[in-house]
């Protein structure tokens, strides 16, 4: 058979427990973590693992398994793990495992789909009279491409995050000049709407709004420990006009730039924001 099982099953640990397997085993071993905690051997060290964690194994790596006591926020010092498990073997198998490189631990989403497919397996296994061998090497070949989709997932997942990271230090050095979004989103690749969507997701606030932070914090600075006055601050911070950014300042911190800047210099503790509203306009 080109994919067949040796083991599959589902556990749910509530004692202390623990499990070995000798490199050189005769199958493929797959563990999905879905509840609870347990420390298992990844890459030569223990590792935490907990829900949505999935352990890939070949037959020549070693295997060991703990389950023990962890403080849960709710019901204190406990022992509780829940997985499924399985153990295959086969030439198809064999071709799957040999396509990529493999990841000991990866973390998934552990959705229905893939859930399924691992449940229905463990039913045939099951089956009154025994489970059908060419049914279950098409079901375990599902699983073993929908763990690929899964990996691919992880990727394009931090293939984003390292886009976002890219995003999020080029605002951080343009900020305070002429910064256009579509200089951005050039800058990474993308559509001006593709990257404002990535960073918002990524980030939670959007384009703008981080880079009005940035700005702000510059300004600032500069309002405490220069000696430029504000309207060179509101333009070489890159807020185009002091009127423009005496509004942006005034709403995050209840006072004018003014009353920040004589405040920071004399020492003078603020009272409330209704208190300090009485100049200063632009």
């Amino acid at each position: 058979m080109e994919a067949g099982l040796l083991m599959c099953g589902f556990s749910h640990h509530t004692q202390l427990f623990s499990h070995m397997y000798e490199p050189n085993r005769s199958g493929y071993l797959f563990r999905l973590q879905t509840e609870g905690r347990a420390t298992a051997l990844v890459n030569g060290a223990m590792r935490e693992i907990t829900g949505g964690d999935l352990l890939l194994y070949a037959p020549e790596d070693p295997y060991q398994l703990t389950i023990s006591p962890f403080d849960h926020p709710q019901r204190g010092r406990v022992i509780s793990s829940s997985d499924y498990y399985l153990s295959c073997y086969g030439g198809w198998i064999d071709k799957w495992w040999k396509r990529r490189k493999r990841p000991q631990l990866i973390r998934i989403d552990p959705e229905d789909r893939l859930l399924s497919l691992w449940r229905n397996l463990i039913l045939e296994r099951r089956a009154i009279g025994g489970d059908q061998p060419e049914l279950t090497d098409y079901m375990l070949r599902s699983l073993c491409l929908s763990i690929d989709r899964k990996i691919d997932e992880q990727s394009s997942q931090q293939g984003r995050l390292f886009i976002a990271s890219r995003m999020k230090a080029y605002i951080e050095e343009h900020a305070t000049s002429s910064m256009r979004v579509e200089d951005l989103a050039n800058h990474v690749q993308l559509s001006v709407s593709r990257a404002s969507h990535l960073f918002k997701e990524y980030v939670g606030k959007s384009i703008i709004e981080y880079a009005l932070e940035i700005r702000l914090s510059v300004a600032e600075e500069r309002i405490k420990y220069s000696s430029m006055t504000l309207e060179q601050i509101a333009e070489t911070c890159g807020f185009g006009s002091y009127s423009y950014f005496f509004r942006i300042f005034r709403r995050k911190h209840g006072i004018s730039p003014a009353e920040f800047r004589r405040s920071f210099t004399s020492g003078i503790s603020l009272t409330t924001p209704e208190e300090q509203m009485g100049s200063d306009n632009p």
